[in-house]
C-alpha cells in the first residue's frame, strides 16, 4: 500500500536549470532526509531554507517535517517543501519504526544520555528470557507519560526548560500504540530492540518504562528512525548529499 507523497520522494540526477530547480521546491518536494546525529529536526529544516535561499535565491518558502527526532537520535525524517507542506500532518499519522539500544542497571533524568546515570538497579535477576517476556507485554494500546526532557508544552513552556532548571512537574500521559517489539540482541547490560509503534511514542520513556518492569532501571543508549510508514530511511539522503545535488543542479524526480 503506497502512501502519502509516496511518488515523491526518490531523487535521481538529471541536469536542469537552477530556475527550474527552485520551481520544483516551490510547486512542493516531499524529501526523505537522514538526520544526522547531534542535529535537531529544526537544524535539518534550518539547512535546506539556507541552501533554497543562497543557492537557489529563493527568498521565502514554506518548509515543515514530518515529526521531530530528538538531537541525540538518527534517522528518517520526512520534510515537505512548498506546497506539499499541507501533507506534512497525513505524514505525521503514519506509524514509526525505530531500532537502538537500552543499558539496563541504570537510569537518568532524561531517560537518554543528555544527563548523566544518577540511579543504578540490579540487574542478577534479569534474564534473556525475562528480558523477551517484558518486551510482549508492551504490546497494544496504553497510556505512556512523556518525558520531563521533552519538547511537550507546559503552561507555554517547553517541558524541558522546566526539567534543566530542575523543577519537579508532571505531564499528562499520551495514548499510544506499539505495533511490534521486537529484542534483536542482548549483551547485558546492554539490550538491542527494534519498534514499531504510533505518533506520539517517546522511545525514551518506553526505555525507562522496560526497565521499571523489569524490576530495575533503563535508559536509552541510542536510537535510529528507520521507517515512517512505507517509507524506509534507506532511500533517504544526507544533508550534504541533497546540498551536492541542488549544487549541482541534480532534478528531484517522480519515481517511475
Amino acid at each position: 500500500m503506497s502512501t502519502p507523497g509516496h511518488s515523491h520522494h526518490l531523487i535521481t540526477i538529471k541536469m536542469q536549470t537552477q530556475e527550474a530547480l527552485a520551481q520544483s521546491f516551490i510547486d512542493g518536494k516531499v524529501l526523505l532526509l537522514d538526520k544526522p546525529l547531534g542535529w535537531t529536526s529544526f537544524d535539518v529544516v534550518n539547512k535546506i531554507k539556507s541552501l533554497l535561499k543562497y543557492r537557489l535565491g529563493i527568498k521565502k518558502i514554506k518548509i515543515g517535517h514530518a515529526g521531530t527526532l530528538d538531537p541525540l537520535a538518527t534517522g528518517l525524517l520526512i520534510i515537505c517543501t512548498g506546497k506539499s507542506t499541507r501533507e506534512v500532518n497525513t505524514f505525521q499519522q503514519l506509524s514509526k519504526t525505530y531500532t537502538g539500544c537500552f543499558v539496563l542497571g541504570e537510569s537518568t533524568p532524561s531517560f537518554d544520555l543528555e544527563t548523566r546515570p544518577d540511579t543504578t538497579y540490579p540487574t542478577e535477576h534479569i534474564t534473556t528470557e525475562l528480558i523477551k517476556e517484558a518486551a510482549g507485554t508492551f504490546l497494544g494500546a496504553q497510556d505512556q507519560v512523556p518525558p520531563l526532557f521533552s519538547a511537550k508544552k507546559i503552561a507555554g513552556k517547553r517541558a524541558y526548560t522546566h526539567a534543566r532548571k530542575g523543577l519537579n512537574t508532571e505531564l499528562k500521559a499520551n495514548r499510544i500504540h506499539i505495533h511490534d517489539f521486537e529484542i534483536t540482541g542482548v549483551r547485558m547490560p546492554e539490550v538491542d530492540f527494534r519498534v514499531r509503534c504510533s505518533k506520539g511514542t517517546y522511545i525514551r520513556s518506553l526505555a525507562s518504562d522496560f526497565g521499571k518492569r523489569l524490576g530495575s532501571g533503563a535508559y536509552l543508549k541510542t536510537l535510529r528512525r528507520t521507517a515512517i510508514g512505507d517509507h524506509d530511511v534507506t532511500s533517504a539522503l544526507s544533508p550534504e548529499a541533497l546540498e551536492h545535488l541542488i549544487l549541482h543542479g541534480g532534478q528531484l524526480t517522480e519515481e517511475a
